[in-house]
């Protein structure tokens, strides 16, 4: 089909959509899913979509993580759109405030500010089966209809609460890290952090100097190793921006070093031996006090759950002043956390650093398809798709950063690229073929679930730990298993074949059953 033609189908969709009220394309939120998206369908001429975000502002997991210390902790050179590389990046591993402002900028570069609806936060959809097309609902009251239906919500979404008896009544302040209280003032109080994961490791050595003391609430002990961080001088951002093709060198670099993590990660687990024995090193330059050192020692093999990195954790762990607890909470009562051995921890401020709830956050929405079975509902034996992307019974739906797309050892927004693409051409080609509705066959999901929890069996995921990648039934429904590239291989195309197609028009059945037919699958 000739550019003309297609222009000409684009602006007959988008006349006929806005006459009959209709959006094209609604993707839900703003992060780097969201702007990813919306960059991808105005490169692809698709402008009626809209991008609705429950906040004030873009930035998704960047706006709402502002806690002391945050920052990414994937290098910049490959934690961005490989379409709008930033030579201006401060340090090696960009805090948080300038990744937000990063996003912001593309946003505004890419002219999405028209398409932006914020204060939008989706309460509820529905798949309309007769007509084809999505009905949503929105907690500010509005309603909008849509063909296409974009989940671009993210992973790191729902903060994770605890369910500790007494929490709630506790007498002091208490709140997440994701949604830190900038109005609370930490300076001479007792505080008490419970969690260890990448969020706390960040913001403890941020507070430690503030606090009168802090009691850390250790479930199991992170891996932990050295982060290679450092500042990017003036010199080296001019020449990234005089030279771009210096950037794209460094990108690539960098995603070669790490993807040669896949190695280790899903094929020669024992390699990682050597790995360990640097972090136990790392442990002991900082940490002097040997029961510290043993309870900062994880007892399960690195990797099976998310590697951290820092340089300052442990200095932070080794102060006096910070004490280390690793027996358990057994309730909130007034202002003192009780553990499980009893003994009484009198606090002024409890911070919990215990992550989000993943797929959960996606599940948690209430998306239902023409039968009113919810997400929910479709993945109570496992959170299967099609490439993360897709899900038999929903038509018309996509998914970022769906199940098993979720990476331990590269850039999430490399996965990101490759899922707009694969739904770009989606959308493209429903537009080429007049199509009314898409939904991946069965047969094709159940056999990408088939192979993908094969892989899964012999990787270091599945050694033995728990972590958030496996759920209660031991299943791994976060993590692709392998070569980043592969992922994007196999996601180059949307290929019809693989789906249940319907036209809008009655005569357009035969020329739409030709195309899927003769399209290897």
């Amino acid at each position: 089909m000739g550019a003309s033609q297609s222009d000409n189908i684009t602006r007959t969709s988008r006349r006929k959509n806005q006459a009959e009220g209709i959006l094209d394309v609604a993707i839900i939120g703003s992060g780097f899913s969201g702007i990813g998206m919306g960059a991808e369908l105005k490169k692809r001429g698709i402008n009626d979509f809209r991008i609705f975000e429950k906040a004030a502002s873009a930035g998704g997991t960047w706006r709402d993580n502002s806690y002391p210390g945050c920052a990414c902790d994937v290098e910049s050179a490959l934690y961005s759109f490989s379409f709008a590389q930033n030579p201006s990046w401060s340090r090696g591993f960009a805090p948080q405030a300038e990744i937000q402002q990063y996003l912001e900028k593309v946003l505004h570069d890419v002219n999405l500010d028209e398409h932006m609806c914020y204060g939008h936060a989706l309460s509820g959809a529905r798949f309309d089966a007769q007509e084809k097309i999505w009905q949503l609902k929105f907690s500010n009251g509005q309603r909008v209809q849509a063909r296409k239906l974009v989940s671009a919500i993210g992973a790191l979404h729902l903060p994770n609460i605890p369910d500790i008896r007494g929490l709630n009544d506790f007498k002091g302040e208490v709140f997440h890290s994701a949604q830190w209280r900038h109005d609370v003032d930490l300076t001479g109080k007792r505080v008490a952090v419970i969690g260890t994961g990448a969020s706390a490791i960040q913001f403890v050595p941020a507070i430690t100097q503030q606090v009168k003391s802090l009691t850390l609430f250790q479930r199991s002990a992170a891996w932990v190793l050295p982060k290679p961080d450092r500042a990017i001088s003036k010199l080296e951002q001019g020449l990234y921006e005089t030279v771009p093709p210096l950037m794209s060198l460094r990108r690539a670099a960098t995603y070669l070093r790490l993807e040669g993590r896949a190695l280790a990660f899903n094929y020669f687990t024992s390699a990682l031996k050597v790995v360990e024995a640097q972090a136990v090193r790392h442990i002991k330059k900082y940490v002097k006090d040997p029961v510290k050192v043993q309870k900062l020692t994880p007892d399960y093999h690195m990797g099976c759950k998310r590697v951290l990195i820092s340089n300052d954790y442990y200095a932070a762990i080794n102060r006096e002043h910070v004490a280390l607890e690793t027996c358990g909470i057994e309730r909130v009562n007034g202002n003192a956390i009780i553990d499980s051995n009893g003994v009484s921890h009198e606090v002024d401020v409890i911070i919990l650093g215990t992550g989000f709830k993943t797929l959960d956050a996606v599940a948690a929405l209430d998306i239902r398809n023409a039968d009113g079975q919810t997400l929910a509902e479709s993945w109570e034996n496992g959170a299967q798709s099609h490439l993360g992307c897709m899900l038999s019974g929903f038509p018309n739906f996509f998914l970022l950063l769906g199940p098993n797309t979720g990476l331990g050892h590269n850039s999430q927004v490399y996965m990101i690229e490759s899922q707009i693409r694969y739904i770009g051409d989606a959308l493209s080609k429903m537009r080429q073929h007049s199509l009314a509705s898409v939904e991946v066959k069965e047969s094709v999901q159940a056999k990408f679930v088939r192979q993908i929890q094969s892989r899964l069996k012999n990787t270091i995921w599945q050694s033995g730990c728990q972590s958030w990648y496996i759920n209660d039934k031991g299943e791994n429904w976060t993590l692709w298993p392998g070569f980043t590239f592969v992922y994007r291989y196999l996601s180059r195309e949307f290929k019809l074949g693989n789906h249940h197609c319907v036209p809008r028009n009655v005569e357009k059945v035969a020329a739409v059953l030709d195309v899927v037919e003769g399209e290897l699958i």
